[in-house]
């Protein structure tokens, strides 16, 4: 019998503990009887990380600023606070810059000491 994936890192480690499943790598622990509705938005890096609120990004490609000659250079770091549809899809607070809206594909997710 083969047991699924974790939900949370994609990790193939996961043991069953009674009716639970356990991944080791991220702790994560769930019911596979349980249905979970999955509504909310999944969004990745350029390198195919998945992004969470709260993360830290950084640009990975110099950005003009519509309607402004501001122009956010390779390397810049943001703060991702929600996630959004559409083409711009991720709201975040850009260090010297303030609130704005960027691309999931010009960013990259930064390494915390978590990881």
């Amino acid at each position: 019998m083969s047991l699924p994936n974790c939900p949370k890192c994609d990790s193939s480690y996961v043991y069953e503990d009674q009716a639970l499943l356990i991944c080791p790598e991220c702790g994560h622990e769930w019911n596979p009887n349980e249905v979970v509705e999955d509504d909310a938005i999944q969004v990745k890096d350029a390198n195919g990380t998945p992004l969470a609120e709260g993360d830290k990004v950084t640009l990975i490609k110099d950005l003009k600023v519509k309607g402004s000659s501001l122009v956010l250079k390779v390397g810049t770091k943001a703060v991702i606070k929600r996630f959004v549809e559409g083409d711009h899809d991720i709201d975040c607070k850009v260090d010297g810059a303030g609130d704005m809206m960027l691309k999931s594909q010009f960013v990259k997710r930064q390494a915390g000491k978590d990881d």
